[in-house]
């Protein structure tokens, strides 16, 4: 875990995201107290619990994307899931437990990804010697004439001069064959992919499925890719990347619960109101600490770092679940995005959509300029749609400048090369009329 400030974690925000200082705040002084609390005793340690954050404000404000941008920034394993994808036994819907085991799944592969980067030259030397054992196999027997094909000298002569036109990539287009392992899969699964299984049904499967292994005939190139995998594998320890999964999640894991507040039960305690009011039961073990089983052992939440969030337009914090409410001690307020935020998110962060379709447009040949009365006037667009349809916050710019540059993707490829300036008159000729539609989710939504 990086070793950052409040201030440095809030800067780093910053360049992402726009605006919403006491979110960032919140976020940046809660994983902090992560890092004070490894600087404890073991037995302090353990008393010390996360501040759980729950974040109110309206869709497209920025709340996921903190969350998603603070554990990207401190290489935490971070999941986001729906509350309203969990619901009481009897009804469709998820096991609560199951966000604990994709987070788990996720912290494996940040850890795989670390080990995989310790390990990558010898896998490549590796990779490499089992390529050149295909290309000029080993004489069964050595001939003592210094002159023959099969005398060590002579060989080794000849592995040295093959070593150096594959490292050339000489030998790319010659043809190998190798052993590949692969799995079978169940009839029943068949039209069904292993990615709509629950992460454990997986993991049961993995083991149980026969493993057969095939000849395959593929290019030196293809054949490098595959002995690379095959030798990270083999240098990867898995049991020690599962322990260190399982400890990475547990101690700065996060999971972001986004539409908290579609779980709030109405007065009418029937029908789905039942199963809203079971899914906040089924949280709050979780939130509050327990031991989740995983394929990959057990693990605990209960320094599991939970930031939830939600609109709460027709309900209030208050309406949870007690219990609930007070395993989220920590309550930040995001605002509406006003005309000056619109301009500011399409000039100011790092991937500002402004700078991503001058990039796209670019490798194309096509310079595209956009000028300050442009940005003006789409902001402008922007927050006006909002106000006169449903407010979808900064989600709207992506419908915006799909709609303004619509024409100039489609005969971008044909153009080879120009430059386009976009300024307040040519966005007022492909937006105006949209904006004036009565039916404005035709063109918008």
């Amino acid at each position: 875990m990086r070793d950052l400030t409040p201030r440095e974690i809030v800067a780093e925000l910053d360049r992402h995201i726009v605006g919403q200082a006491d979110a960032k705040r919140a976020v940046a002084v809660a994983i902090r107290n992560r890092w004070r609390r490894q600087q404890l005793s073991e037995e302090m340690r353990g008393e010390v619990a996360p501040k759980n954050i729950l974040m109110i404000g309206p869709t497209g404000v920025g709340k996921t994307e903190i969350a998603r941008r603070l554990a990207k920034l401190t290489g935490a394993p971070f999941i986001k899931v729906e509350a309203t994808k969990y619901t009481e036994v009897g009804y469709y819907g998820r096991d609560v437990e199951s966000m604990v085991r994709e987070l788990v799944e996720n912290a494996i592969t940040l850890v795989r990804e670390s080990e995989r980067v310790k390990v990558e030259e010898e896998a490549k030397r590796r990779a490499e010697d089992r390529l050149l054992d295909l290309l000029a196999p080993p004489p069964v027997s050595y001939d003592v004439a210094a002159d023959s094909p099969d005398s060590p000298d002579r060989y080794e002569r000849t592995r040295h001069k093959m070593r150096d036109m594959l490292a050339a990539g000489a030998l790319d287009e010659r043809k190998v064959e190798l052993t590949v392992e692969q799995k079978g899969m169940p009839m029943m699964f068949s039209g069904m992919g292993m990615e709509q299984m629950d992460v454990d049904l997986q993991g049961m499967f993995e083991k149980i499925l026969p493993k057969h292994s095939t000849r395959r005939e593929m290019s030196v190139a293809e054949a490098r890719r595959v002995l690379f995998e095959q030798e990270c594998e083999a240098l990867i320890n898995q049991e020690k990347v599962n322990a260190a999964a399982i400890n990475l999640a547990e101690n700065v894991g996060i999971i972001f619960l986004d539409e908290l507040d579609k779980v709030v039960a109405s007065e009418n305690t029937k029908g789905a109101d039942v199963s809203r009011q079971g899914v906040q039961r089924d949280l709050l073990p979780i939130v509050e600490g327990t031991t989740v089983q995983t394929r990959y052992g057990y693990v605990s939440t209960d320094h599991v770092l939970f930031i939830a969030a939600g609109a709460f337009h027709r309900a209030s914090p208050s309406d949870l679940m007690p219990e609930l409410q007070g395993r989220f001690p920590i309550r930040v307020e995001l605002s509406d995005l006003t005309k000056d935020d619109f301009v500011r998110i399409l000039k100011e962060p790092k991937n500002a959509l402004t700078k991503q379709y001058t990039a796209l447009l670019s490798t194309e040949g096509v310079t595209l300029e956009f000028t300050d009365d442009a940005i003006e006037s789409l902001a402008d667009y922007a927050f006006t749609v909002n106000q006169s349809t449903q407010n979808i916050g900064a989600r709207r710019l992506y419908t915006i400048m799909e709609r303004l540059l619509e024409e100039l993707n489609f005969e971008a490829s044909d153009m080879k090369s120009g430059h386009v300036r976009v300024n307040a008159g040519y966005v007022k000729e492909r937006l105006d009329k949209i904006t004036q539609d009565e039916d404005l989710s035709h063109f918008i939504l």
